[in-house]
């Protein structure tokens, strides 16, 4: 067979690969802009459940989405990667931390996990909506978990550590998501001030089957445990992925087995029909 020729598409806005990727992102982020302004956002909430008897809910995670022009419902997912960077993507951080709290206020027998990045630490917004909601009622701190991924904490750790160290006092919660997925270093656990680990999901989703993942998940286990940091496996799908879990050690499951993220609270039971008499 003879050579292949390489054909390299052109650079610019010549590259309809490109103009289609640039179109993309640009709607996306013009989708979140309108829902954020028209106040079209929710939260999707999921359960964690514990990994032993009696394995109840031990909090709720809870997911921002936004509402699209025909109100369907579009999961971070889809948008959070092209906003995250960007003004709208704090925006975004702002309203998942607003209406978090706003359910822990109006619903005192929870507990909620909020994504959180390392730029919202310093934007003014977010700091003033959690010292309001805080000042209004502080026990609500000591049902607030916030979730920092690995890649997030490890650009400014000085100023994550710092902004922990000053909200022990508030009784908050704080959880490394993603736990595995990056170049987190052992020794920032003896910096940093988490309460618990979300082992990434890509670990865990069919870890009954893969051998190289068990390994991986039994030391990424262990650490934790070496600094008393409770441990959470995301994305459980199957009853035999979570049976090899709780051999091993986590705390808690969440994923698809326990419920899928849901924007009607999962909390709230419907009212019996009432009796005729």
């Amino acid at each position: 067979m003879g050579n292949r020729t390489r054909v390299d598409l052109p650079e610019g806005s010549d590259n309809p690969l490109s103009a289609a990727v640039t179109s993309r992102d640009q709607s996306v982020v013009q989708m979140a802009t309108e829902a954020v302004k028209h106040k079209q956002c929710r939260l999707a909430f999921q359960p964690v459940v514990q990994a032993h008897p009696p394995q109840g809910v031990a909090f709720y995670e809870g997911f921002i989405r936004v509402l699209d022009e025909t109100s369907r419902v579009i999961p971070a997912r889809e948008f959070m990667p092209q906003v995250e960077n960007t003004p709208i993507g704090r925006d975004l951080d702002c309203v998942a931390l607003e209406m978090g709290l706003r359910t822990l206020i109006r619903n005192p027998g929870i507990r909620l996990s909020i994504n959180m990045s390392a730029r919202s630490i310093g934007y003014a917004r977010w700091s003033r909506v959690l010292d309001k909601f805080l000042k209004k009622d502080a026990s609500v701190g000591e049902r607030l978990i916030l979730e920092i991924s690995e890649s997030s904490a490890m650009q400014v750790p000085e100023l994550v550590v710092d902004f922990m160290d000053r909200q022990q006092s508030r009784g908050i919660a704080f959880a490394l998501d993603d736990f595995g997925a990056s170049n987190f270093s052992f020794r920032h656990f003896r910096e940093f001030l988490f309460d618990a680990a979300k082992i990434d999901g890509q670990f865990i989703r069919g870890i009954s089957s893969n051998p190289d993942n068990q390994a991986l998940v039994r030391a990424l286990i262990a650490v934790a445990r070496e600094f008393e940091i409770l441990v959470t496996a995301e994305s459980v799908e199957s009853a035999e992925d979570a049976s090899f879990l709780i051999a091993n050690g986590v705390d808690c499951l969440q994923g698809f087995l326990y419920g899928a993220p849901s924007v009607a609270p999962p909390w709230k039971q419907e009212k019996p029909a009432k009796t005729g008499s």
